[in-house]
């Protein structure tokens, strides 16, 4: 009985103390440096110094436990206010939101940094990598990895990419932080910008404006992957693979060939290429074979609200425009993506690469209107 009136007298004095300290100085949300008092229970006594008091206790001292355990009498610790005055009175405190914000700042500061961390690849998805860092869950997508690393699958199959990922499961990458939201949680990493000194000894040896020829390693949906070198490859856009329009690289370019290519940008390790850089640009070839009013036939590539897409045999194309066929409707049931059909050109502007078409159909003479037709 004794024992108990004397430790309730403890308790009643370290509350007491606590109270009476002041707390004006400290703030909702606010991150502070705290003293180990007391351990009593699920009860945590810190001393702030100057600043105050408070308690670390209840489901904040469960949701650290594992770190309070480890305390001892005297010991420095960061805790964040989450009450400044609870319904004790009491200042309370919270060890694992402090912890998660202090590594939320610590990710900012890498992201702003851009150093470089050698992280584990712990699971991949469809769409990338998960990778961990100081027990955060974060994501590399698939279009932030390395042209060594990307999965270079033809037609851009899911299932195939998603089966590459998966043999990066278990390596070590060096990334970047790309994007921090600790609100949503989310830590978006990169593989590119990142450059070893021997890669960086291979892209000196390249500038803009050279041609160099090398195996084209992977063809996907955006381009192809030719091979510079042993560690270093580049990348030929869909938008520089031909003068003319490109929808499927896979129909033109397969892996294992060897192409010539123009170097027109090198920023880092990322080397950007041209094919159609080494053709003949067809709207200089073509610029004295056509002129308006000539009738030409031409092949429907692609229809949209806008109209149709037109490829003339001199390679240049232009577009036949929706109101030629007064309705897309119209459009559609006049004219058969691949086919053929006469056209006058209305527009032909080779400089500005321009060219407007009048659609005349499979006969060569115009479609008519809805109103001609009634008459």
């Amino acid at each position: 009985m004794l024992v108990t009136l004397e430790t309730d007298k403890k308790n009643t004095v370290m509350e007491e103390l606590l109270k009476s300290k002041s707390r004006a100085f400290l703030k909702l949300g606010e991150l502070v440096e705290g003293a180990v008092l007391q351990k009593r229970g699920t009860n945590l006594f810190l001393d702030l110094g100057d600043r105050g008091m408070g308690i670390v206790f209840g489901r904040e001292f469960q949701n650290a436990k594992d770190i309070i355990k480890k305390l001892k009498i005297g010991d420095l610790i960061s805790v964040k206010v989450v009450d400044l005055e609870n319904e004790n009175g009491l200042v309370e405190f919270s060890i694992k939101e402090a912890g998660s914000d202090v590594l939320w700042k610590e990710a900012a500061a890498l992201k702003e940094s851009q150093d470089a961390l050698e992280l584990k690849v712990t699971d991949s998805n469809k769409g990338g990598l998960v990778i961990e860092w100081k027990g955060v869950k974060g994501f590399l997508p698939a279009s932030q990895l390395s042209s060594a690393h990307y999965p270079k699958v033809e037609g851009g199959d899911k299932e195939k990419i998603s089966e590459e990922l998966k043999k990066l499961i278990g390596q070590t990458l060096s990334l970047i932080v790309l994007d921090v939201s600790p609100k949503e949680e989310k830590l978006i990493f990169s593989e590119k910008g990142i450059i070893s000194e021997d890669v960086k000894k291979i892209v000196e040896k390249y500038k803009v404006g050279d041609v160099i020829e090398g195996e084209i390693t992977g063809v996907v949906e955006f381009g192809v992957f030719i091979k510079l070198e042993e560690g270093l490859e580049g990348l030929a856009h869909i938008s520089e693979l031909d003068w003319a329009l490109v929808e499927n690289p896979a129909s033109i370019f397969k892996a294992g060939e060897i192409k010539k290519a123009k170097i027109i940008a090198i920023d880092g390790d990322k080397v950007s290429l041209s094919i159609k850089a080494l053709l003949p640009d067809p709207w200089i070839v073509g610029k004295d074979k056509h002129k308006k009013g000539d009738i030409v036939e031409g092949k429907i590539l692609r229809i949209n609200k806008f109209g149709a897409l037109i490829l003339l045999d001199s390679g240049i194309y232009g577009l036949s425009h929706i109101s030629e066929f007064e309705t897309e409707r119209k459009m559609r049931d006049s004219v058969k993506v691949g086919e053929n059909y006469l056209f006058q050109i209305a527009v032909f502007q080779p400089e500005q690469k321009k060219l407007s078409l009048s659609f005349l159909g499979k006969d060569g003479q115009p479609k008519k209107s809805s109103e001609e037709e009634k008459k």
